[in-house]
């Protein structure tokens, strides 16, 4: 995986960001068939705990080898506040997922697609809410806009709400919180790495308690599920959880959140690709209004510092020089 240290080898600029943050949101939306399927061989917690244990093992030596650049360097090291946030982070990941698996059990995919869209509304709600952060005014725009196409491609029917619903809704608020809190803790640390192996450590290990409690564990099952623990920790966590913290490290929570909902266009489009499912006009009008919330939020700041420079040039040639 020498991808994650030429990603984080120099800084980016924001729109290099946001294309990893749409890469991080491919690669989820390629992975929910296998979500979906390893469901039918083992429990939700103990799919979660696997996979997160999967990405735990195949980040750490990345990590491992970013704070040995650290502290070669003379970079201060990871304080406990610093520790305290990862952890706050892994808590919020897996109770967005936990919530999401489990009410999957009793509500439908089309339900749970649109539901879970609404941390695009969320995450700039609670930035403001959590730590004063206003974020440009196109971002309220796109972030409707987003979730107008994700209703558009969960076929524009929401049925009415049950207990999986309502969990569901409770997963949207904690995939913003989490959306957040990375903006927040990777900021202040400078270590998207050890970031990332922290919270699926956390995940991972929360998920498996869970499931040493409440579920039967079958290495039969296990075996069963393999291909989909392996794909879904390797790729669907390790690499797409880590382009997400990554790509965060250098652009807001609330552009992160709309580049992110690219997830549910990936997913339509894999589905028809792999499994033959077409999503019909409606659907490809919903892919049309992520796409343009994602070209909004990118743009419109750019037009708007570009008008401010040449505001400013024009008014600096209008002073006349003095004799």
């Amino acid at each position: 995986m020498p991808w994650v240290l030429m990603i984080r080898s120099s800084p980016m600029k924001r729109w290099q960001a946001n294309l990893v943050l749409l890469l991080a949101g491919a690669t989820w939306g390629m992975g929910f068939v296998a979500q979906a399927t390893a469901m039918d061989s083992i429990g939700p917690f103990l799919f979660i705990a696997l996979r997160f244990a999967v990405a735990t093992i195949v980040v750490l030596p990345f990590a491992l080898h970013e704070s040995g650049k650290h502290r070669h360097s003379g970079a201060s090291p990871l304080t406990m506040s610093d520790m305290l946030g990862f952890g706050l982070v892994g808590i919020s990941l897996f109770a967005g997922m936990a919530t999401q698996q489990v009410g999957l059990l009793s509500t439908s995919v089309t339900n749970s697609g649109f539901l879970t869209g609404l941390y695009v509304v969320l995450t700039p709600i609670l930035g403001v809410l959590l730590f004063r952060e206003f974020p440009h005014r196109v971002t309220w725009v796109a972030a409707i806009l987003s979730l107008m196409g994700i209703y558009l491609l969960s076929g524009g029917n929401i049925g009415a709400l049950v207990i999986g619903d309502v969990l569901t809704i409770v997963s949207a608020a904690c995939w913003a919180l989490q959306v957040v809190m990375i903006a927040r803790f990777v900021g202040q640390s400078g270590r998207p790495l050890a970031l990332s192996v922290t919270q699926f450590a956390v995940t991972g290990g929360i998920a498996l308690l869970c499931a040493l409690l409440l579920e039967p564990i079958r290495w039969s099952s296990i075996l069963a599920a393999g291909p989909q623990i392996l794909y879904a920790g390797i790729f669907a966590s390790g690499f797409a959880f880590t382009l997400q913290v990554i790509g965060q490290r250098y652009t807001s929570a609330p552009q992160a959140a709309i580049f992110l909902s690219s997830e549910a266009p990936f997913a339509a489009l894999f589905a028809f690709w792999w499994l033959g499912e077409r999503v019909g006009m409606i659907g490809l009008a919903g892919c049309v209004l992520i796409f343009i919330a994602m070209l909004a939020v990118e743009l419109v700041p750019l037009w708007g510092v570009s008008r401010s420079a040449r505001a400013e040039s024009v008014r600096q040639a209008a002073v006349p020089v003095e004799p």
